[in-house]
C-alpha cells in the first residue's frame, strides 16, 4: 500500500503570474476553476508531511516530479526545481519508504498543448523527459510511472471533457489519444534505461471510499500495488476531497479514522 501526493494540486506555485504554466492554465485564465493557489504548501513542506508516513504503516510514497516546474520551457531545466525533489525524494528514503515517482499524472507543461496525446511530436519528448528523469533520480527512487492514469487522460479529455483538453463525446481522437499513450510506454518499456525501473499505477483508490472497498482492493491477490489517493488533499482542479494529513497553524498531523488507518496498515 503506496499513499499518493499529487505535486500540482499540493505544492502550490502553478499557473499564476511568472509560475510554471500547465495544460490547466487556459481555464484557469477563464476562471472555469480556480488554480491550486499556494495548494498546502508543500513545496516548502514535503519533509514535514513526509515524515508522518512510516506511522501510518504504508509500504512507502508515490510523488509527482511535476513536468512543468522542472522543464518550464522547452528544452530549459530549472536545476533548482531538480534538486528540491532530489531532496524531498532522498528525504523519504531515508525514513525507510519506498519512493515511486510519477512523471504525468493530471498535469503536463503547456507548451505540450492541449491536445498532447494527439500530437505525433509529444512522444519523442516524453520518451526524452523519462530518459533524464531516469539518469538523474534512478539512484534514489524504487520506481517510476510515466502516467498515473492513462484512462483518466482518454475518457476524461476526449469523451467526458472533465480533463484537458476537454472534450466530449471525441472517439475517434480518444482512440488516437489511447494508442499514442500507449506507444510511449510501450517505448519506455523497451528502454534499456527506464524499463527496468517502470510500473504502473492503474490500481488506485481514493480515501472517500468505503473501508470495505479499500480492503477488497488490498486483499485482491492480482494486484500487487495499491496507491491511496491523497496523502494531502490539496487545491485546484486536481486536488482531492480528503487528504490523510491535515496542516496546522504550526504543524501537520495525520487526521484519519482509526478504521481507515487499520486497513491502510
Amino acid at each position: 500500500m503506496f499513499v499518493t501526493l499529487d505535486g500540482y494540486a499540493v505544492e502550490g506555485g502553478f499557473d499564476g503570474p511568472r509560475q510554471p504554466a500547465t495544460c490547466f492554465t487556459p481555464t484557469v485564465a477563464l476562471g472555469r476553476h480556480d488554480g491550486p493557489g499556494e495548494g498546502a504548501g508543500l513545496w516548502r513542506d514535503y519533509e514535514e508531511v513526509l515524515e508522518l508516513v512510516p506511522g501510518l504503516g504504508v509500504d512507502g510514497v508515490r510523488l509527482s516530479l511535476e513536468w512543468a516546474r522542472i522543464e518550464p520551457r522547452r528544452g530549459v531545466i530549472d536545476d533548482a526545481a531538480v534538486d528540491r525533489y532530489v531532496r524531498a525524494v532522498s528525504f523519504a528514503r531515508g525514513l525507510g519508504l519506498e519512493v515511486v515517482v510519477v512523471l504525468v499524472d493530471q498535469a503536463w507543461p503547456s507548451w505540450l498543448g492541449l491536445e498532447a496525446w494527439l500530437l505525433p511530436w509529444v512522444e519523442p519528448c516524453v520518451v526524452e523527459h523519462a530518459r533524464t528523469m531516469a539518469t538523474i533520480f534512478g539512484d534514489v527512487i524504487d520506481e517510476m510511472v510515466i502516467f498515473a492514469d492513462r484512462r483518466a487522460l482518454v475518457t476524461g479529455g476526449y469523451l467526458d471533457a472533465t480533463v484537458p483538453p476537454w472534450r466530449r463525446g471525441a472517439h475517434a481522437d480518444a482512440v488516437a489519444a489511447d494508442r499514442q499513450l500507449h506507444s510511449i510506454v510501450n517505448a519506455l518499456r523497451d528502454d534499456a534505461l527506464v524499463g527496468t525501473m517502470m510500473v504502473d499505477t492503474l490500481n488506485s483508490v481514493t480515501i472517500g471510499l468505503s473501508v470495505g472497498e479499500i480492503a477488497r482492493t488490498r486483499a485482491n491477490d492480482q494486484i500487487d500495488r495499491v496507491f491511496v489517493r491523497s496523502l494531502v488533499a490539496g487545491a485546484g482542479p486536481t486536488g482531492s476531497p480528503t487528504g490523510l494529513a491535515v496542516r496546522h497553524a504550526t504543524h501537520w498531523a495525520i487526521e484519519a479514522d482509526e478504521e481507515l488507518l487499520a486497513v491502510l496498515r
